[in-house]
């Protein structure tokens, strides 16, 4: 049999490489980038992840979300989950802090500070109220009220929240907060950064807080960013 000359057989050698190279997935730069199907939403990739609980909207999946539509909760580092509004260090379980005796309402979450006790305490509170009187009285200021006479508008996730500061103390105790309310989607729902405590002289000896007032309340506005709405 007749060997083919070297030559040809560098002929064939190229057309063989040049025959794989239109084969192959592959191009100069090794594998080839995957290509969604046309059509494809290309945040469904990422919300079906395994690796990372990412939702659709590219948000981190919530620790708290009301329901199908409704207020939302992400994630904040240094904070933990709590379903209701009872503390040992803080007499106010109601569903928004200063609520009148007589107001109906749910508390639906709380991101509390890691380190709370009595000493110094901080929260992010939400409530919600379906109750025709907390609805009209939604955006009133409380007696408590400790601002401008006139509160401030702020939008929270795009829906406006009339804010105003809040504040109480008796004898060695306080409670300060930054208070935002509104009505929305036929409720009037609460937010509430509440800073409260003990004062630390009044123990013996004076007791180390674990952050400090003013620490504690910038924690909760950044906090604060993590609401966001479902519609």
């Amino acid at each position: 049999m007749q060997m083919p000359s070297r030559n040809n057989a560098g002929l064939m050698a190229a057309a063989l490489t040049v025959l794989l190279c239109a084969c192959s997935p592959q191009g100069e730069g090794g594998a080839a980038p995957l290509v969604p199907p046309s059509g494809a939403d290309p945040g469904a990739a990422k919300a079906a992840d395994p690796g990372g609980a990412v939702t659709t909207a590219g948000r981190p999946a919530p620790v708290y979300q009301e329901g199908a539509s409704g207020i939302a909760v992400g994630p904040v580092a240094g904070t933990r989950v709590a379903h209701d509004f009872q503390r040992d260090y803080l007499a106010s379980p109601t569903w928004k802090l200063f609520a009148p005796p007589d107001s109906v309402g749910t508390p639906l979450v709380a991101l509390v500070l890691d380190g709370s006790d009595r000493l110094t305490a901080g929260e992010l509170r939400i409530g919600r109220s379906d109750d025709a009187a907390a609805i009209k009285t939604c955006l009133e200021m409380p007696a408590e009220a400790t601002g401008p006479a006139v509160a401030a508008t702020v939008d929270i996730g795009r829906v406006p929240f009339t804010h105003f500061t809040a504040g109480d103390a008796a004898m060695s105790h306080y409670v300060n907060a930054e208070s935002y309310r509104a009505v929305h989607d036929g409720g009037c729902y609460a937010i509430d950064l509440v800073v409260a405590g003990t004062r630390p002289e009044v123990y013996d000896p004076p007791r180390t807080p674990p952050f400090t007032q003013e620490g504690a309340a910038s924690r909760l506005a950044e906090a604060l960013k993590a609401v966001y709405w479902v519609e």
